[in-house]
């Protein structure tokens, strides 16, 4: 794992096509997860835009001051600055959640969204004990940062090339949760059509929640979740990293 790779995390924009398109990385993620699917997205004619979120990166101080609040924020002006008219729009975990919200925002600019192993449930329970736990800040107080030693990438070969932010403050998971409820108000008016993508192995985000997802978006004109028996969460950039590209590519496609 790269603890250097500071040009790896930056923003990027990519392609010369006249389709624009959007991919929103993870929590303590980077562009670099979203990488092979930009290219493989403006080798077909798009013109792809890969922002970095505030407080992301290698260094961990940098998340203290930022909160939901300005990761929505930067979704939203990030989509704002792209050429007017229809955007494709993808996000990875947090970026899933930042792209439900920004489709339900601007219905009229959000062409089709690809989630992939959008954080809407986090797997095992955990998790799920601190999310309802989480009115009581109990886990800042005895543990206010959280050590991170790897990123979930099952092929062994791209995991020594991931970029890896080494810790994050605790108190940034109250953020993903309010991300998650601004998600889970926005589901019922989102209409794009949307691909949902989901690894079977995930450690960190529950499988299941593709299928509870596709239930959940009722009003969009289309659904469809593939769920992939191979990789772990980094999907972009894991064994079925060629499927995901595919996939995407081709769903986007069919409604360009």
């Amino acid at each position: 794992m790269r603890v250097d790779a500071v040009e790896d995390t930056a923003a990027f924009a990519v392609g010369e096509g006249p389709t624009p398109c959007l991919l929103l990385h993870g929590f303590t993620g980077t562009p670099w997860d979203l990488r092979p699917l930009a290219d493989a997205l403006a080798d077909r004619g798009y013109r792809v835009h890969v922002p970095r979120l505030p407080g992301h990166g290698l260094v961990p101080e940098d998340m203290l001051p930022v909160t939901a609040t300005d990761w929505v924020r930067a979704a939203e002006q990030a989509l704002e600055g792209l050429p007017p008219g229809p955007v494709f729009v993808g996000g990875l975990s947090m970026g899933g959640l930042l792209s439900l919200i920004l489709a339900a925002r601007h219905p009229e600019r959000v062409k089709a969204l690809a989630l992939m192993a959008p954080a809407v449930r986090f797997r095992g329970p955990l998790m799920t004990f601190l999310r309802a736990t989480r009115r009581v800040p109990w886990l800042e107080w005895v543990k206010p940062w959280v050590n991170k030693s790897a990123t979930d990438i099952s092929d062994p070969d791209v995991l020594k090339q991931a970029p890896l932010i080494p810790r994050f403050p605790s108190k940034r998971l109250g953020d993903l949760w309010t991300l998650q409820d601004l998600a889970e108000a926005a589901e019922p008016e989102i209409v794009a059509p949307t691909l949902i993508l989901v690894a079977e192995h995930d450690h960190v985000v529950d499988p299941d929640a593709g299928a509870y997802l596709q239930h959940r978006l009722a009003a969009a004109r289309e659904v469809k979740c593939v769920r992939l028996q191979r990789g772990f969460h980094i999907l972009p950039r894991d064994v079925d990293g060629p499927v995901v590209l595919r996939e995407v590519a081709e769903f986007f496609e069919r409604l360009r």
